[in-house]
């Protein structure tokens, strides 16, 4: 099976069999290229809030989760403050979900199981048109600076010092959602240096940003695709040194993780949910802590038809199409 076949098939994995979906028919709404069952009808490319109070939710406990990119333990101690001040503003108790894979984390939203989260940029699009996702903010440096490079990184003396030598060995991506870990290495290798997976390189998963590099660095992997402000986190946390690996290619800025919640939250609830976001008090907090290491420091509101052209256009390169099922 080739690499189209691979990232297709894992798109389509993402459907699920809901008893009672709440399916809108076409002569209902526009959803352009949403599931049936959301509409769009302001044209910003996200589901719009049903418009029926019945088929808006009110839950007692909030589930948030994190993109899956690292040890979700650190993640769970890193949001706990967050989490804390979106009870206060909210009125209501969260729980922190740890979700292993980008496809579990979609499903998890689509089946009503996943109220807040943030996905990260590759898979950002399949939860907008999949699961109902409704983003709205990312994170940002102080000075309004957000995002993060891909990088294709190799060890010193694994005698890759260019991208043309990864040919005929190993190229480790994370997953097939993952934008820095598989859909834009895919589309530059293939554009601008004319190489295909399965024929000029063999691709390998390694599931996650952070076991691709480690795997470079404990040599496991001869070379990585990967996002480099997890690379920059675990260089803060000496979960490895620099000098275990280096970099061999260094993409455009795309934006990372977009935070955002369910489309089928009641519109108060949505409204007080932004709030908690663009009132936290970084300072001193335990989010500061850890995202600080990736010169994060502020949530910076935003709009997924602007923001995420780029990621669209990438996906369009390597042929996706968000199919649920």
């Amino acid at each position: 099976m080739n690499l189209k076949s691979i990232l297709l098939s894992t798109i389509a994995g993402v459907a699920l069999s809901i008893a009672a979906p709440l399916a809108a028919s076409a002569e209902e709404c526009p959803r352009g290229t949403l599931d049936e069952r959301y509409c769009d009808a302001d044209g910003d490319l996200i589901a719009d809030i049903p418009t029926d109070p019945a088929d808006q939710i009110d839950p007692d406990t909030l589930i948030f989760a994190y993109t899956p990119v690292e040890d979700p333990a650190v993640y769970k101690e890193a949001w706990s403050d967050f989490l804390t001040h979106l009870d206060k503003i909210t009125g209501k108790k969260s729980v922190f979900f740890p979700v292993q894979s980008n496809a579990a984390q979609i499903e998890a939203m689509r089946s009503g199981r996943l109220h807040i989260s943030g996905f990260n940029t590759g898979s950002n699009p399949l939860a907008v048109n999949c699961a109902g996702f409704r983003p709205f903010t990312i994170m940002a440096s102080l000075d309004g600076g957000f995002g993060y490079e891909m990088e294709i990184i190799t060890y010193p003396d694994s005698g890759i010092e260019k991208v043309e030598d990864i040919k005929g060995g190993d190229l480790a991506f994370t997953s097939e959602t993952s934008n820095s870990g598989f859909k834009a290495p895919s589309a530059i290798l293939k554009a601008d240096y004319g190489m295909a997976a399965g024929t000029d390189f063999n691709p390998v998963f390694s599931g996650k940003h952070d076991n691709s590099i480690l795997g470079v660095a404990n040599k496991d992997y001869p070379a990585a695709a990967i996002a480099n402000s997890v690379m920059s986190r675990m260089i803060e946390r000496e979960v490895i040194t620099p000098d275990q690996v280096k970099s061999i290619y260094k993409s455009q800025t795309f934006p990372t993780t977009g935070f955002g919640v369910a489309h089928n939250l009641k519109p108060e609830l949505q409204e007080k949910i932004k709030e908690a976001f663009f009132t936290f008090p970084w300072e001193g907090s335990s989010l500061k802590k850890e995202f600080e290491k990736s010169n994060e420091g502020q949530f910076l509101e935003m709009n997924y038809k602007e923001f995420w052209d780029v990621i669209r256009k990438i996906d369009a390169a390597n042929g996706v199409q968000y199919t649920c099922g």
